[in-house]
């Protein structure tokens, strides 16, 4: 009876403040659920304002959980957007480092003998082992290894002179 009595009220109210009629719709079914556990809980001298009262309290409270939600959502987006950029940062910082560490490598090869610049860039680009780019340069075993002990002294030396990579 309630219900049919004072549900355009409610509904009016709701549809006020959240200016929507599905949520205003909803509104109103939980306001009249929420609403037989408060009547016993209350000493009310006048539903019809009592009544005002507690649907207007239940709006607000939607539009104050709604603009937190979109607040969270914004600041969520925010770092997102933050944490996106400080990465493309990193990786341009990265891509930097890698052509300089790239250009002080190619610059250090071009110093090297050139059989341990050979003996170099078989093992280490090309991948091969001792015995075939001994087989290549017609040379023996023993002279690859050499050359690529003495090789990586070098570049290590040239690098860290050159203070563009630091080597350990």
């Amino acid at each position: 009876m309630l219900y049919e009595r004072y549900m355009p009220l409610v509904y009016g109210v709701c549809l006020k403040y959240l200016k929507n009629r599905n949520n205003s719709q909803d509104a109103v079914t939980q306001i009249f659920e929420v609403l037989i556990e408060q009547v016993r809980q209350h000493d009310i001298k006048v539903f019809k304002s009592w009544l005002y009262g507690v649907t207007r309290n239940y709006c607000l409270m939607q539009l104050r959980s709604q603009h937190t939600q979109k607040s969270k959502m914004f600041v969520l987006s925010e770092t997102s957007f933050m944490e996106n950029t400080k990465e493309e940062h990193l990786i341009d910082e990265e891509a930097m480092v890698l052509d300089k560490q790239t250009i002080a490598l190619n610059k250090c090869l071009s110093t090297l003998k050139e059989m341990q610049r050979k003996c170099v860039e078989a093992f280490f680009f090309e991948e091969k082992c001792y015995q075939e780019i001994a087989s290549e340069m017609k040379i023996e075993e023993k002279q690859v290894k050499s050359s690529l002990q003495n090789g990586k002294r070098n570049l290590k030396i040239c690098l860290q002179k050159s203070e563009k990579v630091n080597y350990a």
